[in-house]
């Protein structure tokens, strides 16, 4: 044996060692949130260990992967979705794989909404914009996110990415923009189900991060456009059993080119921005199609169909931060020479899991930061070891991801 086989050897022994050892240190738990009357699955609840910044969120199909360090195993999880009463429920009652979390409608006391409530909801929303500084974090932080984001033609797969990412969350009160490193990342494309050489969509974990409507109003509510939308009070709600107003936006109708549409909630003592869910007016083909389309063939028309996007925001000690965004656009191509469209779906989502003021921890290095038109480049190894993630907390896939990735994982078998 030479000296490059025995580095070699004592390498992968290391890592093998690592690897056990960390795990003897982490605790899985799964289960499932559900409406406790109607038993439907709550997708988005936040799980948070109290007394920490670790957290996730469960998947589409109210699912969820809570990781959790030994130290912290008597702690408490607080659970919490929006109109919903919060639970706070101790580690100790979760069960490995199957904990099942029930949780009911908050009331909402309408009177308390009539006495309260501005009259101007333009005003409230400019007020929630300009008060960055008093409720958001004003201290750089670093965040550990996962990011998924995935593309369709028509139904089937043609790419998954992920990866867990660090984030140099620049202070709210700064215009300084937030940085972004991989920690780890794995993709695959079947670029057999996509015209890639001819279509090219602007997408990449920057996209996701430009959701955090308070850090980037100049995506949605720059001083320009801001008094070209109609705002209007909804029926309020309640977040953590605290009322939220809930305001309307749409763009006026004399505006002819593509802004967007939906609802905002506002913490009702505070006047933060504590979600967001809203939509692009992709009526203007033309117009909407230059925001997201990079490159495209010359006899083809591509144009988006939807483009919808969510904003959660997590509080810590009085501070809101971004938690958590979503992001699903949908195109159609048409190609000039031929009968059938082609239809794309590109849906992307980043959690926060966890966060310090440790700053140290990213290293100021551009050489290892993404560029924010950057996209996770091809590495397909990862799917086919069961334990890549390690001790990071994800976002548990889907049963459309969980088989895509079992597919991945048999091609990478065929191929060796």
């Amino acid at each position: 044996m030479n000296h490059f086989q025995k580095q070699k050897l004592f390498i992968t022994f290391f890592l093998l060692i690592s690897c056990f050892c960390l795990a003897q240190n982490i605790q899985e738990f799964r289960g499932k949130v559900i409406d406790e009357d109607t038993k439907k699955a709550l997708p988005l609840t936040d799980l948070q260990i109290i007394n920490t910044n670790i957290s996730t969120i469960t998947n589409s199909e109210g699912e969820f992967l809570l990781k959790v360090p030994n130290t912290f195993m008597s702690n408490s999880v607080l659970v919490s979705y929006l109109g919903y009463k919060k639970q706070q429920i101790p580690l100790s009652q979760f069960k490995n794989k199957n904990t099942k979390i029930a949780l009911t409608v908050a009331a909402t006391v309408l009177a308390q909404v009539d006495v309260n409530a501005p009259k101007d909801a333009e005003t409230l929303v400019k007020k929630a914009l300009s008060l960055k500084g008093q409720n958001y974090l004003n201290n750089e932080v670093v965040m550990t996110s996962f990011y998924r984001e995935t593309i369709k033609k028509r139904n089937k797969n043609a790419s998954l990415s992920e990866a867990v990412l660090k984030i140099q969350k620049q202070p709210y009160i700064t215009n300084r923009s937030d940085n972004i490193k991989i920690i780890k990342a794995r993709k695959k494309t079947d670029y057999s189900r996509l015209d890639t050489l001819a279509l090219k969509l602007q997408g990449g974990p920057f996209s996701s991060l430009y959701t955090d409507i308070i850090k980037y109003p100049e995506f949605i509510f720059n001083a320009e456009d801001i008094d070209d939308y109609i705002f209007s009070f909804n029926q309020s709600t309640q977040i953590n059993n605290k009322l939220v107003f809930v305001v309307g936006f749409k763009q006026k109708e004399a505006i002819t080119r593509p802004m967007y549409y939906g609802q905002l909630f506002i913490d009702a003592e505070t006047y933060a921005l504590t979600s967001a869910i809203y939509n692009l007016n992709v009526s203007n083909k033309e117009q909407a199609s230059k925001l997201f389309v990079k490159r495209k063939p010359r006899k083809a028309t591509v144009y988006p169909t939807e483009a919808s996007y969510r904003v959660n925001y997590r509080t810590k000690d009085g501070k809101w931060y971004f938690g958590y965004s979503n992001t699903l656009l949908t195109f159609k191509l048409k190609w000039d020479n031929k009968l059938f469209n082609s239809r794309y779906k590109l849906q992307s989502e980043m959690a926060i899991t966890d966060w310090n003021l440790n700053t140290t921890t990213f290293k100021n290095k551009p050489k290892d930061r993404l560029k924010p038109n950057t996209i996770l480049a091809d590495q397909a190894s990862g799917f086919a070891d069961p334990d890549f993630w390690g001790a990071y907390n994800i976002i548990e896939p889907e049963k459309s991801i969980e088989s895509a990735i079992k597919k991945i994982s048999k091609q990478l078998k065929k191929d060796l």
